[in-house]
Parts: C-alpha cells; sequence; structure tokens
C-alpha cells in the first residue's frame, strides 16, 4: 500500500518535471531563432550568445 502511494507520487512529479521542460523548451524556441538570425548575419557566436541570454531573460521576465 505504502509503495503504491510513493509511486503514485513519484509518477506524478516525473510528470510535473516534463511538463515543465516542455515548457521551458517551447519558451526559449524564440531566444534560439533570433540567436540564429545573428549569428547568420554577423557569423559572431558572441552576438548570438548575447542575443540568446536577452530574449531568454526577456521571454522568462514576461512569463513572470
Amino acid at each position: 500500500m505504502l509503495i503504491e502511494i510513493l509511486g503514485l507520487i513519484g509518477l506524478i512529479l516525473l510528470g510535473l518535471l516534463i511538463l515543465v521542460i516542455i515548457k521551458l523548451f517551447f519558451m526559449l524556441i524564440p531566444a534560439a531563432i533570433v540567436a540564429f538570425i545573428v549569428w547568420l548575419l554577423t557569423g559572431s557566436m558572441w552576438l548570438a550568445g548575447i542575443a540568446f541570454l536577452i530574449i531568454a531573460a526577456l521571454s522568462i521576465l514576461k512569463i513572470l
């Protein structure tokens, strides 16, 4: 009985973790697209990284 309850709680936590990871992935897609475009235009990974961080931070702040 106790093992079944612990298993259920574990599966619920695992499901929530997967949902959070998927949400985070979809939230970071625009940042990745912008970074890719910046990299194509400039050829600089440094600028692409900065663009990614800025857009990702704005996306996270928008959610909060």
